[in-house]
């Protein structure tokens, strides 16, 4: 069994079974024309339970081949361009090279003595985001496994700021169509469950700035503390923008810690043509960034921001074998100080070998093919008479839904859009998310890879069309 131990003796062995595994997964890029191939769970579970774990293969070759069958044959491909659904992008080469560099060395980034050049790379690129942000000359941060523990964190320090021995007077203030992290935060830091003030959003989904002053002027008349504004820079569902300057002020005048959630909008860090799009980001006391949403990384990369490094002590906690406070005094860096998580991957390395080979010119142009593929989205479906588009895209997400012209009933259209859905995730042919809107079902198309075209879009408006359409004139057929 050794001789599966990753070492100097069985480099060969590794370099064999990794390419082996490789060129599997380059054929499967080459030969793949649509993003799933629409299994149902109950045709694939059997398959995957019928395997006795017990009783192994013994051969990387017979282990690939099973693995194409339970898993590679039936994986939903992001790389394709009609794959439109969640915010999950196609990854760039360089990041993909960081995985099998840092997965083989293994490095864990909690302390000095296991990363090394790890843990000053990540620091660097901590600095490098801080900078694009604008946050100034104390800022800090580190990495984390995805948006939901970088606001997770942010409201920890923001709750510690805050400075209130009553956690049930805290209130934390976001708009409707926030990330529901916001609320698992809340719960998971012990708020009272009337904690999260929910802000109403305009026209355009993004926060009312005089709804959320009217909320913090009752929250300060009442007698209760006001822990932190979450403003989105990128909503999930819309990937609209709050106007953060104008929260940023009113921050300020009440004195709340401002936390930026633009897990989404990031891209726009490094965007040559919309960065403007995010003014006022600057301002903000937390940032939470996913490099594996808009700067196209391997899941996981994400990282959280401060303003003041300082506020990250509020992360710390010291143990006599990893990190005693002796170190500190030595200067010697480790990232657990400021971390929620432990053992920790070397993921920073992907973004760094990314920005080493593309440059932050060539992310940003990627980007900004998205969002620009989404206003032309946009006025096509503004354009077609099937369909209802809620808002012009700030990003690169079109909320929209099928509206047939016979049809008048909205529930009955809330169903031929919830079947056009599943039957098109059936047919393999594209993938698209859903949604609801007032009540209502509405699809969302994510638009992620700069692959995707105009004539993607258009092709797959008419697969849903054509799905809506069967559904009704089966309805219509049933009902008489």
């Amino acid at each position: 069994m050794r001789s599966h131990l990753l070492n100097g003796l069985t480099a060969e062995h590794y370099r064999r079974s990794v390419t082996e595994g490789v060129e599997r997964v380059a054929a499967k890029l080459a030969t793949t024309d649509r993003p799933f191939t629409g299994i149902l769970v109950d045709a694939l579970a059997p398959d995957i339970d019928a395997i006795d774990l017990d009783r192994p293969l013994g051969d990387t070759t017979a282990v690939l081949d099973e693995l194409e069958n339970v898993y590679l044959r039936d994986a939903v491909w992001f790389h394709h361009p009609r794959y439109l659904a969640h915010l999950n992008c196609p990854v760039v080469i360089p990041a993909v090279l960081g995985e099998a560099v840092l997965s083989a060395v293994n490095s864990s980034l909690d302390t000095w003595d296991q990363s090394a050049g790890g843990t000053l790379i990540e620091r660097r690129l901590v600095d490098w985001t801080a900078t694009r942000i604008g946050l100034g000359p104390a800022a800090d941060g580190v990495f984390t496994s995805g948006g939901t523990q970088s606001n997770l964190q942010a409201l920890l320090l923001a709750r510690e700021e805050a400075k209130s021995q009553d956690l049930g007077r805290l209130r934390v203030f976001a708009s409707e169509v926030s990330h529901f992290s916001v609320k698992k935060s809340a719960k998971l830091l012990g708020l009272g469950p009337d904690a999260v003030v929910v802000v109403p959003v305009d026209h355009d989904k993004r926060m009312q700035t005089v709804a959320l002053a009217r909320e913090l002027e009752r929250c300060a008349a009442d007698g209760l503390v006001p822990m932190a504004v979450v403003a989105t820079a990128g909503t999930t569902d819309f990937g609209s923008i709050d106007p953060l300057p104008e929260i940023a002020e009113l921050c300020a005048q009440y004195g709340v810690w401002m936390h930026v959630d633009a897990a989404y909008g990031c891209g726009l860090l490094a965007s040559l043509k919309y960065r403007d799009r995010i003014d006022g980001i600057e301002r903000a006391d937390s940032v939470t960034v996913d490099y594996h949403k808009s700067f196209f990384q391997p899941v996981s990369s994400s990282a959280v921001l401060v303003r003041d490094a300082a506020t990250l002590r509020h992360a710390t906690y010291h143990a006599e074998y990893l990190n005693p406070r002796r170190m500190v005094q030595e200067r010697i860096p480790n990232q657990v100080d400021k971390s929620l998580q432990t053992t920790r991957r070397f993921d920073a390395l992907k973004l760094w070998l990314t920005l080493r080979t593309m440059g932050a010119d060539g992310i940003g142009q990627l980007f900004d093919e998205v969002c620009d593929l989404a206003r032309e989205g946009w006025t096509l479906l503004a354009g077609d008479p099937r369909y209802d588009v809620v808002v012009e895209p700030s990003l690169s997400t079109l909320v929209f839904r099928y509206v047939p012209a016979a049809v008048t009933d909205p529930a009955e259209i809330d169903r031929a859009n919830l079947y056009a859905r599943k039957a098109l995730f059936a047919s393999g042919d594209a993938v698209v998310a859903g949604t609801k809107v007032g009540g209502h079902h509405y699809l969302k198309f994510t638009l992620l890879n700069p692959e995707t075209t105009t004539a993607d879009i258009a092709a797959v408006l008419d697969l849903i069309a054509g799905h809506a359409e069967q559904y009704l004139g089966e309805s219509l057929d049933r009902a008489s």
